[in-house]
């Protein structure tokens, strides 16, 4: 069975009461995405949590957000395929996998396409007193382009879209912070993600990032809700 939920920011309590409800195992996949909060600290911190993490009974796919380091940038990091696409993983925390941005992933028959990142509205705070920020927490031009180039040699049609931010049209602008000057804010990830969207011939999109659970369209933004990796019907 594969289920799906919005960020968690090392806070994993409501996933355990989940895992002893359902009685999952190992072969179960949990979609996160995005500020899983498991590589956030770069020291004990992380592997304390990753130690906890692997010890239950699922297994962990992670998208990148903008709270956490990339996998790729971090020397304990390997690469092997999962569900037809590319993972990151560690030996020592083989139940936690990070996916690797513009793979396609074959999740029950559903071509499922992977677009993480987006912008720190705290940033500044965060550099200003001292807790981490990283310089990669937004897709790369070379990324982006990795995206349009495998969605090209699918004709621009894909089942499913697991992004940590939204398409631009797509903000839940009741979820902006009230002291955050949102002319301020970097949104070109959403500005390719509604490039995306706007091409795109797709079924579902599922992301996280606002801290929210609703839907809109096609899209479903996701936060505390846990639930069956599902798609509406053609």
């Amino acid at each position: 069975m594969i289920y799906i939920t919005g960020d968690k920011h090392g806070y994993y309590w409501s996933i355990k009461r989940f895992l002893q409800k359902t009685k999952t195992n190992l072969d179960d996949i949990l979609i996160i995405l995005g500020d899983a909060g498991i590589n956030y600290y770069l020291n004990s911190n992380d592997i304390d949590l990753k130690k906890e993490l692997n010890n239950l009974p699922i297994t962990f796919f992670c998208i990148h957000g903008n709270h956490e380091e990339r996998p790729e940038n971090i020397d304990s990091y390997k690469l092997k395929t999962f569900h037809h696409g590319l993972v990151y993983f560690e030996e020592a925390y083989p139940n936690i996998l990070f996916a690797k941005d513009a793979e396609i992933y074959d999740f029950d028959g559903n071509q499922t396409l992977v677009i993480g990142g987006a912008y720190s509205v705290d940033k500044y705070y965060r550099i200003m007193t001292g807790n981490k920020w990283f310089e990669s927490e937004q897709p790369s031009l070379e990324v982006k382009e990795k995206v349009r180039q495998v969605l090209n040699e699918k004709n621009n049609k894909i089942d499913v879209i697991l992004s940590h931010t939204c398409p631009y049209k797509y903000l839940p602008r009741e979820m902006f912070i009230d002291n955050i000057d949102q002319k301020a804010v970097d949104n070109s990830t959403e500005y390719f993600l509604d490039e995306i969207e706007e091409t795109t011939a797709y079924q579902k999109w599922y992301c996280g990032h606002f801290h929210t659970d609703k839907e809109i369209d096609n899209i479903e933004f996701m936060y505390h809700n846990i639930k069956p990796f599902t798609l509406k019907k053609r």
